[in-house]
């Protein structure tokens, strides 16, 4: 039996998040260990008149992708998916992972080679205006958040079954007070960070996009970031924690980034083009529902009274300045000391921001 969290997530999908209509053809892409939601997306997508296009993924493929392909592969344009792409009304991407650490052994140099040829497939993808992306609870991300398969099940739905229209209009709040904001200043223990973000526009997060969602975000003007700040939690990426980060900036560009574990992989992203070292977005957590680290940045970006900033690409939607092959979100916890100031007025403390409930 299908649990019903699972039809109530499916209606969210069709019905909100990628507002389906008759005629659309949507990819989904998943693994089988989705298929309860999958098969209840279909149905719905398929009542609509619409037509469901399913992309099922294998356990353990990336590695041997990233382990045998020879350069020439990983430099060859993937014209098939970028078809795809641009015939498809909307995308729904459902991720399964059975192995976090399954890219952890590949030489990261490998990945960035990969993400740089398929970086203009990643913006086509991005700049659509009809996607979401979810990770469905699997034992594996159970057993990185130390819970239980049936408590992270709980956690996940907990976190995504929400009235997304009411969250929208509170996050409006924050996004209007950013439009009207010229300097931001985020302070905390070894952190002391100031940049602009005049011009730039912000955008709320309410379920059309990522599951779960409640986050805020825009970008920095590029070479306004001056300061220094260090993250709360493990930046993960290619199966990879990287642990104790801190970095510095100077005009906007990343001059000196330390970690206590996995320094070299950081740096080496940090190389990876002439826009890694600069940032590209500013979040702000607002998703109350979600108050612990699970290490999967789709729930921990999120987490309420937390701030994140991305290392390199810069979104169309708020501006778009800085470009880049790579884009790394790293956390900071505000819940325990932490200040944000918009226009030197202090707007956020221990993770509460003033006019938001």
């Amino acid at each position: 039996m299908t649990d019903p969290r699972a039809k109530k997530l499916a209606e969210i999908f069709v019905n909100y998040s990628v507002r389906i209509k008759k005629g659309d053809t949507v990819e989904i892409s998943c693994g089988p260990e989705a298929k309860p939601l999958v098969l209840e997306i279909s149905k719905l997508i398929l009542k609509k008149g619409a037509i469901p296009l399913v992309r099922t993924g294998i356990e353990g493929y990336a590695n041997v992708y990233y382990k045998y392909a020879s350069n020439d592969i990983l430099k060859r344009f993937p014209k098939i998916a970028m078809y795809e792409a641009k015939n498809t009304q909307a995308s729904i991407s459902i991720g399964t992972e059975t192995n976090t650490k399954e890219l952890s052994g590949i030489d990261p140099k490998k990945m960035a080679i990969r993400s740089k040829v398929t970086r203009k497939l990643s913006d086509h993808i991005v700049n659509k205006n009809n996607w979401v992306i979810f990770e469905y609870p699997t034992n594996a991300l159970a057993q990185d958040a130390e819970m239980s398969l049936e408590d992270f099940e709980d956690f996940v739905y907990n976190s995504c079954l929400l009235d997304w229209k009411k969250e929208a209009r509170k996050q409006k709040k924050i996004v209007n007070l950013l439009h009207r904001t010229k300097k931001v200043r985020i302070k905390h223990k070894d952190t002391d960070l100031t940049f602009s973000i005049k011009g730039k526009k912000a955008k709320e997060c309410a379920g059309t996009r990522n599951m779960p969602d409640g986050e805020v975000f825009t970008e920095p003007v590029k070479h306004s970031v001056n300061g220094y700040i260090r993250y709360s939690f493990p930046a993960i990426k290619g199966g990879r924690e990287v642990d104790g980060i801190r970095l510095e900036f100077r005009n906007g560009k990343v001059v000196k980034a330390t970690a206590e574990k996995n320094e070299n992989y950081l740096n080496t992203m940090i190389k990876m083009d002439p826009g890694a070292s600069y940032i590209g977005e500013f979040g702000i957590g607002l998703n109350y529902g979600i108050k612990r680290f699970v290490k999967q940045i789709l729930f921990d970006e999120k987490i309420g009274g937390t701030i994140h900033f991305a290392l390199g690409r810069a979104y169309k939607e708020t501006g778009g300045e800085n470009k880049s092959a790579l884009h790394w979100d790293m956390i900071k916890d505000m819940r325990n000391g932490g200040e944000v100031y918009f226009d030197d007025k202090l707007v956020m403390k221990n993770g509460k921001w003033k006019g938001y409930s």
